[in-house]
């Protein structure tokens, strides 16, 4: 499958759709629970929203469940347009990440009780470590819309209110989500009031706090940011790996995680101009291209265990390959995995790619935020990438 091709008829079917969609986590949205906050918070809640992400039959319609636009797939694909605008010239990308641009300024969380710019999901969220309410901020959401802003801002004439909101947020992460307790060090919090302590959140919201502290000259915002990174480096393990988080069901490690802490890392880095966590990096992706990759191309989910196949690995996989110190084995290396992934994981009549595949069954159900956003905004970062190397 040719790659450009693909992203440009898949750009086409999420504008057709209003960029709307599922998401594996939503099913909390359904009419039939919805009357009962109590038992959205409860056991109930987790169970419902796990049978709605699990089953290969996307029951969501005889649960209504709405399709609707998510913040940080938005912000997925305002990337993936500025990429392709980039690499095109063509305005009609500027143009549509500039109308989505100005929708998520309108989904922003209530500023009477958050002060600052943060963005959250359009559903509620039962997890096992928290419940989380729509309209209620994270650190990823917040981040990925926030890093979505600025890119726009810097691409358009008069972008400002776009980079205001962006560097905005940086002081909602340093006022709600940045914890220096002395029992558990510097970190930063994926929810506002919850404590458990998540590597790429963390390390996310520190690289946050790194490019707007460089990018405002804002000393404090730089200083968090390498408090926090360091947390997170003293952690990694001594071949390179970090497991997920600091909970007794945290203790596992995935590709695309790590990808997330690498990239974050990177721009911590780069954005300080400081060389304390190059052996970080250098470990971590040694560990990363190892352990993640069979030499064809497969993505492989965790560090012991291939299955199951998720776009997610495959997308996070180009941008870490290409972002950090990209050499040619790297491209190369890239190329086979998004070669791979049409064999694997592409759906030929629908013209998009399917959720996961187990070693028993494919499933197709089409999730607008957690695949396609991703794929879109990944194959444009990839096909951006070689345009620039070949220019």
């Amino acid at each position: 499958m040719e790659v450009e091709q693909f992203n440009q008829d898949l750009l086409k079917q999420v504008k057709k759709d209003n960029f709307a969609g599922n998401d594996p986590f939503d099913g909390l949205n359904s009419k039939f629970i919805d009357w009962s906050p109590a038992l959205k918070k409860s056991i109930l809640g987790l169970a419902w929203t796990q049978f709605f992400k699990r089953s290969p039959v996307n029951f969501r319609p005889l649960f209504l469940v709405p399709k609707k636009r998510n913040p940080k797939g938005i912000g997925l694909f305002i990337l993936g347009l500025l990429n392709d605008f980039h690499r095109t010239k063509d305005t009609h990308y500027l143009d549509e990440a500039e109308s989505l641009g100005r929708w998520l300024l309108t989904q922003q969380c209530d500023k009477s009780v958050w002060d600052h710019s943060c963005w959250g999901y359009h559903f509620d969220w039962k997890a096992k470590a928290f419940y989380v309410p729509k309209g209620k901020p994270n650190v990823i959401t917040t981040i990925y819309v926030a890093q979505a802003l600025y890119e726009l801002s810097k691409a358009i004439p008069n972008g400002n209110e776009f980079e205001a909101a962006a560097f905005d947020s940086a002081l909602f992460i340093q006022k709600h989500l940045y914890s220096n307790s002395n029992r558990e060090g510097d970190y930063i919090a994926y929810i506002p009031g919850e404590i458990a302590f998540v590597h790429n959140a963390s390390l996310w919201g520190a690289a946050w706090l790194a490019v707007v502290g460089k990018a405002t000259n804002n000393t404090t915002l730089k200083e968090i940011a390498k408090k926090v990174a360091k947390k997170s480096v003293n952690q990694q393990a001594d071949d390179g790996s970090w497991v997920y988080g600091a909970m007794p069901h945290h203790q596992f490690i995935d590709g695309f995680h790590t990808g997330y802490n690498l990239e974050a890392l990177d721009i911590i880095r780069k954005s300080l101009g400081i060389d304390d966590f190059n052996n970080s990096i250098e470990n971590g992706m040694d560990y990363y291209e190892r352990t993640f990759f069979t030499e064809d191309g497969v993505a492989n989910y965790y560090h012991n265990s291939t299955y199951p196949l998720d776009m997610h690995s495959v997308s996070q996989a180009i941008i870490t390959l290409l972002k950090i110190a990209p050499t040619k084995a790297r491209q190369e290396l890239a190329e086979r995995i998004i070669e791979k992934s049409f064999f694997t994981l592409y759906l030929q009549k629908e013209n998009r790619f399917a959720y996961q595949k187990t070693k028993q069954q494919l499933n197709k159900v089409n999730y607008t935020r957690w695949t396609q956003a991703w794929v879109y905004y990944s194959f444009a970062y990839y096909l951006n990438f070689k345009t620039d190397s070949n220019s």
